[in-house]
């Protein structure tokens, strides 16, 4: 499929500067500008002073509609070999009218991450259970599930997740392509990062529109943060994010060495201010973009074993994983006030994006998939038996749904 033309259907313009999920989309872009592809993009949403600028990227952007006919004919003139759907409701959304009116489209989901296992996960924390994943299946999970199979293969950010959907769900392997978070670490990586002592306090930080994040900040505030002021009362927890909340502006409080900072304009930069991290999430899915992020500006983190997921086992981690309050305090006292500790995590979080995360690791691999996958597209679909079924389903009840939906439209 040589300088193929790929339509992607985003949730909304990616915001880079504000979440994970939006350089997610620009590595996927830039992967794909790599190996000749022509790109298009196109979105319910409009844009926002955050959205990063696709046309100075040299990608044709659009806007659509749900349940709007206007869709198909953008779709069967714009004829993609390629449609990417960012996470499963843009594929809920107009899958059936790619199937429709590009039924030889190769159609990809990337999932980002599994939302349905980020609720669960969150569900847990508000009734204070452990228990294994279920295999009943919520509503959520049958939504996303069905999304994969109906789609000829996903984008996964973390292997725990693939072991998840292959181990507990029995979708097949093939189906799902691991890409994580990948960097050029030749120009990411500084040579002269700002060293122990040039930098202070603590930071986190976070879009406030992501639940997690939220959840994160008031855990710090609740459980954490007190213990460590009271071993450095001279030390600062700076919280930034976008989108904050008027409940996270008013924990704002000097006197407890709590500022509240807001959106970071550079998060890069920002981060190398300081000495350590905080991440103490408790639920969530797929890859923590803010551990990346971390490590890039060779900042060490303190995170929980939901935060390292995906990405490094305990004994490896730039800095420490632990889930109790008195030892995340501990251990964070323990990291900002070793040096000779400090530079050691810091490397190690230079040592693990070279070693797992470099773009170079699996450029080859993506673009092998792409090609064979749509080579073989046929084949592919016939082994995919339950896509198909669900497909049948999916598009005789939606389609009918969209088609009443956009008949009331006309007629209000």
């Amino acid at each position: 499929m040589k300088a193929a033309k790929i339509l992607i259907l985003g949730l909304q313009y990616p915001e880079p500067q504000s979440t994970a999920a939006g350089s997610r989309m620009l590595q996927v872009i830039s992967l794909l500008q790599s190996f000749g592809c022509e790109l298009h993009f196109a979105t319910t949403q409009p844009k926002t002073e955050l959205s990063s600028d696709l046309n100075s990227l040299n990608i044709m952007t659009y806007t659509i509609k749900v349940n709007d006919d206007s869709f198909d004919d953008f779709i069967k003139t714009l004829q993609p070999e390629a449609v990417i759907f960012d996470r499963f409701i843009t594929e809920e959304q107009f899958g059936w009218r790619v199937d429709e009116h590009c039924p030889r489209a190769l159609k990809i989901l990337d999932t980002e991450d599994l939302h349905f296992l980020r609720e669960w996960r969150e569900t847990q924390i508000k009734s204070k259970q452990t228990t294994e994943l279920p295999k009943h299946l919520t509503d959520k999970a049958k939504r996303e599930i069905a999304a994969i199979y109906r789609c000829d293969w996903s984008l996964m950010i973390s292997k725990v997740e693939i072991e998840i959907l292959s181990k507990t769900y029995g979708i097949p392997k093939e189906m799902l392509f691991y890409l994580p978070f990948v960097y050029n670490t030749k120009k990411a990586l500084k040579s002269d990062y700002p060293d122990y002592g040039q930098r202070s306090h603590f930071l986190s930080i976070g879009n406030f529109k992501h639940k997690p994040n939220l959840d994160m900040v008031n855990y710090l505030y609740r459980s954490i943060w007190p213990k460590i002021h009271q071993t450095l009362p001279q030390a600062e927890w700076h919280i930034y994010g976008a989108y904050c909340p008027e409940s996270i502006q008013q924990l704002h409080s000097p006197k407890k060495g709590i500022i509240v900072k807001g959106r970071a304009n550079e998060v890069l930069s920002t981060l190398e201010q300081y000495r350590v991290m905080l991440a103490p999430l408790r639920f969530g899915a797929g890859l923590k973009g803010k551990c990346f992020d971390s490590m890039l500006a060779g900042t060490p983190s303190i995170t929980t074993p939901i935060g390292a997921e995906g990405i490094s086992e305990n004994k490896d981690w730039p800095g420490f994983v632990e889930d109790q309050p008195e030892a995340f305090a501990q251990k964070a006292t323990e990291l900002y006030t070793n040096e000779s500790l400090w530079k050691e995590n810091q490397k190690k979080g230079i040592d693990l994006l070279q070693k797992d995360f470099k773009i170079q690791n699996y450029k080859d691999s993506f673009k092998t998939k792409i090609n064979s996958s749509y080579q073989d597209l046929d084949l592919y679909r016939q082994r995919n038996m339950v896509g198909q079924l669900l497909k049948h389903h999916h598009q005789r009840s939606t389609k009918f749904m969209s088609l009443w939906i956009e008949a009331k439209n006309t007629l209000s």
